[in-house]
């Protein structure tokens, strides 16, 4: 019984991490640069997700305080997001 409501509260990290990973197929198939792009998408929705869901609800998410991990995910994915954009061919 905790063994799957334990399961059912990682669902904000497996979402992340299925859209990180189509992003790794996207870079790694067909464009770096969209794929890079979807990466930090990846890393935005993991802010968006940990800011908006409670600390049991957003389950792996939460490793510091909501502020701290919001900050940090979001500024992240801006950083990858502006490198993509900066890099050239």
């Amino acid at each position: 019984m905790a063994g799957e409501a334990q399961r059912r509260s990682q669902w904000p990290l497996g979402l992340t991490l299925l859209v990180a990973l189509t992003g790794m197929v996207v870079l790694w198939f067909y464009d770096w640069r969209n794929g890079v792009f979807v990466f930090a998408g990846a890393l935005g929705l993991a802010g968006l997700l940990r800011a908006t869901l409670s600390d049991t609800a957003a389950g792996l998410l939460h490793v510091r305080s909501r502020m701290f991990d919001t900050t940090f995910l979001l500024l992240t994915a801006a950083a990858i997001a502006v490198l993509a954009i900066i890099v050239p061919n």
